[in-house]
């Protein structure tokens, strides 16, 4: 501060703005204060960082769904198609059998009784 004097001394008038400035500064903040504020920032930090993160996993899940929905819809579809052919083959081979048995066979009640 002596500095500051000596040569404020010979600019007075020019220095006084400097000076009442340097000293209406605030002081800085004792460390553990700054530590606090610190630990509070980089708290507050990684609550964002955390809710960004769980946002654009959200927005991700959501991207892929609408996709998955229609591969599962195009996959049932298949499916259906497959089954529908299959239960042709087994009703058309039930019939054949039905057809071939005399268990099946449709008798005439008129004739059997004269």
């Amino acid at each position: 501060m002596r500095d500051l004097s000596r040569v404020c001394d010979l600019h007075h008038s020019s220095c006084r703005p400097f000076i009442e400035n340097f000293y209406s500064r605030p002081k800085s903040l004792s460390p553990k204060m700054m530590n606090a504020d610190m630990d509070a920032a980089d708290a507050e930090n990684q609550v964002e960082l955390k809710e960004k993160t769980g946002l654009i996993n959200q927005v991700l899940e959501l991207q892929y769904t609408p996709e998955d929905l229609s591969a599962r819809v195009d996959a049932v579809k298949e499916e259906n198609l497959k089954l529908k052919s299959e239960n042709q083959v087994l009703g058309q081979y039930i019939e054949n059998l039905m057809s071939a048995s005399s268990v099946f066979q449709t008798t005439d009640t008129k004739s059997q009784r004269t």
